[in-house]
């Protein structure tokens, strides 16, 4: 397994680990911080997968 790989499990950990986003504040556009927290990983983890798709053993 490639390293670049572990970069995929950067979602999944801080998805997780629910403590670390179980809050209200801060508030952006309204949202509290526990959905908008969860709303940024949507695009984080696409390009993530990019990345790894594109730098990986196929490329």
């Amino acid at each position: 397994m490639k390293y670049l790989n572990l970069l995929l499990l950067l979602p999944f950990l801080g998805l997780l680990w629910t403590p670390l986003y179980d809050r209200h504040d801060p508030v952006l556009l309204g949202f509290p911080f526990f959905y908008w927290y969860q709303f940024a990983w949507v695009p984080v983890t696409s390009v993530l997968i990019w990345v790894v798709w594109k730098k990986g053993d196929h490329a």
